[in-house]
């Protein structure tokens, strides 16, 4: 037992040492620990020692906005939208078109004219421009709904580039958090390589049973597989954010932000009044109403009158001139007003009408449903942000006090005061205190995030 004893000193004394020279070399190099993770490693695609991207959270927002596929589609949707109110608005506006033509028609005789009373004569040129205005309450009405669903298109890209945050988000700090678990496992598997080199040290001195030295062993084995899959979670994570950032493949880069920043929680009520003011769901719901009745009106202008007026300057004459071989000018004008009042239609117009009615009918009904669900998106979404908040904290105390007992229980088991089972148990619940704090973390930031869709503000450290 003396023996165990002094055995169970000189690691302790290892151990100290070897703690000490890790915390000079951390304090000469404070970011080595984080570049070797992100770096390089020839399996993760990246040559050693190649230059590194230094990734910020908004770095990565801006690159996705410019690559993403869907985000880029509602910006096109919605500038396709604004040609179409541009559209509409010059459709009320008069319009100018230079017409030439030239009629040959069939002769009754020299003398005689044409033989078709609506030509003037057998040869009939024109060469005029001509003034056109239509006034009726559907060119109206439609211009009043390309405007809404203009509006509608912005706000799809505003609820596009929202979610797009999210996404984000949710990928940069899953890329920051297996960084961490990649660093943990590393750690919790160097531990189990010392736990083994012990247990089979005390057993070559007849210290523990070989059972001890077997049970040591496989758990070193089991802690070199996490290893292997943190490194696999690290080159996943980091691909599903490449892919989503950059428009060719790249995987140089490195995030620049920390996970564990602290990041205050807005209250509830300035959630609620910014959810309230700047909400694109309700927005582009409210916009298809308005659209909506404009059909309901544009259809019902079915029922009324429609005026156009034209106004023609230029050549209408036998010959192709300004003047005629007499001396007088060919050069006139003329104004033509036109009333259609329409009368009988079989129904038509009451059918547009109906389906008009029906669609303003479901788009009110989508509105209110957008406004239930922001008000319960609102609580949701907070109460998901309040709680990983909450939690977070015990998460991090747990993580140490895990990484505390792991410490305690193998000093203990080095005194011959715990047992083989005993150490195996409280490195698992390291690795597993570890992982939960990362994930955590990201849960909050994924929160906050969501919030982002509500609110459009994204908080940031």
């Amino acid at each position: 037992m003396e023996s165990r004893r002094i055995l169970a000193m000189s690691w302790l004394l290892v151990a100290v040492l070897g703690l000490c020279g890790a915390g000079v070399a951390a304090a000469q190099e404070p970011e080595a620990s984080g570049k070797t993770i992100a770096t390089k490693d020839p399996a993760q695609g990246t040559p050693t020692g190649a230059p590194l991207l230094q990734l910020t959270l908004q770095d990565a927002l801006a690159r996705a906005r410019k690559n993403s596929v869907p985000f880029q589609s509602a910006l096109t949707d919605s500038a396709i939208a604004r040609q179409d109110r541009y559209q509409a608005a010059a459709a009320l506006l008069p319009s100018v078109n230079y017409n030439n033509e030239a009629f040959y028609t069939q002769s009754n005789g020299p003398g005689n004219g044409p033989r078709f009373i609506a030509n003037n004569a057998v040869h009939e040129y024109v060469s005029q421009g001509n003034v056109h205005e239509s006034l009726d309450l559907a060119g109206v009405a439609n211009f009043r709904r390309a405007a809404a669903l203009a509006a509608v298109a912005k706000a799809r890209v505003e609820i596009a580039s929202r979610g797009l945050v999210v996404t984000v988000v949710q990928d940069y700090y899953a890329v920051a958090a297996a960084q961490q678990k990649l660093l943990s496992s590393q750690r919790v598997a160097d531990e189990g390589e010392r736990f083994l080199k012990l247990t089979q040290d005390l057993e070559h001195g007849g210290e523990v049973a070989h059972s001890d030295a077997i049970k040591a062993e496989l758990q070193a084995q089991e802690r070199r597989r996490q290893l292997q899959e943190a490194q696999l979670g690290l080159l996943n994570a980091r691909l599903d954010l490449a892919v989503l950032i950059f428009p060719d493949f790249n995987d140089n880069y490195e995030v620049a932000d920390d996970l564990h920043a602290s990041i205050p929680l807005p209250t509830l009520g300035e959630v609620q009044q910014q959810a309230a003011r700047d909400n694109p769901d309700v927005r582009a719901a409210l916009e298809s109403v308005r659209a909506a009745g404009s059909d309901v009106t544009g259809a019902r202008a079915g029922y009324l009158p429609s005026l156009s007026l034209d106004y023609w300057y230029g050549i209408d004459a036998p010959q192709f001139a300004v003047n005629g071989p007499n001396g007088i000018s060919n050069l006139g004008s003329s104004v033509l007003g036109t009333l259609n009042i329409p009368i009988w239609n079989w129904g038509a117009t009451q059918s547009h009408i109906k389906q008009a009615e029906l669609r303003r009918a479901q788009a009110q009904r989508e509105l209110s449903l957008a406004q239930r669900k922001l008000l319960a998106e609102i609580k949701s979404l907070y109460s998901e942000a309040e709680t990983a908040m909450n939690e977070l904290g015990g998460l991090s105390r747990s993580a140490e006090l895990a990484e505390e007992s792991l410490q305690l229980t193998t000093l203990r088991y080095k005194g011959g005061e715990a047992t083989v089972l005993e150490v195996v148990d409280a490195q698992t619940t390291f690795a597993q205190s570890s992982a939960a704090y990362q994930d955590g973390a990201v849960r909050y930031r994924v929160a906050l995030g969501n919030l982002q869709t509500l609110t459009g503000v994204l908080t940031t450290p």
